[in-house]
């Protein structure tokens, strides 16, 4: 099989000497040309060239949630073709690796790769869903390029955290788990819109045309399998239903004042695959095609953990059977 390895030379948890030795073992197995990473979307723009050469069979991203998210835009430049399109498959590089996990695969770097070639030897393989987020037609943001996500998207809230996050990595910070509570807190701190957010959720009910209107929502996560992320080794499950199988789902809340934090934190920190946050400022919806989040003022938007800064109107559209990867 004609394969590209995508690497990211500055990914998390590995090392020039763990990559060394975990292209020699691919090779053994595939007709592999290395490409490494040299700015940001540059994955992107390999793993576009690899689909439009048409001899790539496959594709292996090594690194992070952000290295996977770019490969999977540039396999799916002009949409999604799961037959003719190269498949992907994944190596985890990065701190956390949702996607990966998500899949089943192991999140020790060596381990992930013994188990993507028993894969390719057992020609094991998926179709799954994505998430695609667009400019809103008629709004500030409609000319913004359409992009794909593997696993969440974020409006509000937690994109702000995300947001922050970034800013401590290009002052050197590492991405750790505990710097993700430390902006969380700061981003909280400085949230003018805990008691009443601004955002906007619509969404098309039924076949008649109407549409359901929720208002006044602080934070929206948008999830595209389960878990949503890890806080260590333990996964949090916004949406316990969100499935590669499925649309996407929707959690929201409404209110984020210390005592609603107090609960929907504990109840995030404490959900598992069969339950998930509830309560009166709580929305939680599944298997959505279509919907759109929009406000009044620009909110920080993210996607697969990457902050895109801020948007007035973002449109989801949940894509089914959109990509084979190597499981």
């Amino acid at each position: 099989m004609r394969a590209l390895l995508v690497v990211n030379p500055a990914a998390t948890t590995t090392s020039a000497r763990t990559r060394e030795v975990l292209t020699h073992a691919l090779a053994s197995d595939l007709k592999l040309e290395v490409a490494e990473t040299k700015y940001r979307g540059h994955a992107r723009d390999l793993a576009r060239e690899a689909t439009e050469g048409g001899e790539t069979e496959l594709v292996v991203a090594l690194g992070g949630d952000g290295t996977v998210n770019e490969v999977v835009n540039g396999l799916l430049t002009n949409g999604p073709d799961p037959d003719s399109h190269p498949r992907l498959a994944v190596v985890p590089g990065g701190s956390t690796n949702v996607f990966a996990r998500a899949l089943g695969l192991p999140n020790d770097v060596v381990e992930a790769t013994g188990a993507l070639l028993d894969a390719l030897r057992d020609r094991s393989e998926r179709t799954v869903s994505l998430g695609l987020a667009s400019g809103t037609p008629g709004s500030k943001d409609e000319g913004a390029p359409p992009r794909w996500f593997t696993f969440c998207a974020g409006f509000g809230f937690d994109a702000g955290v995300v947001g922050r996050v970034e800013q401590q990595r290009e002052r050197g910070k590492r991405s750790t788990h505990a710097l993700y509570v430390r902006q969380f807190v700061r981003q909280y701190l400085g949230e003018q819109n805990r008691r009443r957010g601004s955002v906007t959720l619509e969404r098309p009910v039924g076949t008649s045309g109407a549409t359901e209107v929720v208002e006044d929502l602080v934070m929206s996560i948008i999830c595209n399998t389960a878990p949503w992320t890890y806080l260590g080794n333990r996964p949090i499950y916004p949406s316990p239903r969100a499935s590669f199988d499925a649309g996407l789902d929707l959690f929201a809340l409404g209110r984020l004042s210390a005592p609603a934090v107090a609960r929907y934190g504990t109840q995030l920190l404490t959900s598992t695959p069969h339950r998930g946050p509830r309560g009166k400022h709580a929305v939680s919806l599944h298997d959505l095609t279509e919907f759109t989040l929009h406000s009044q003022a620009p909110l920080p938007f993210q996607m697969d953990g990457d902050h895109l800064g801020p948007r007035t109107s973002v449109t989801f559209t949940g894509v089914r059977r959109a990509l084979r990867v190597i499981v």
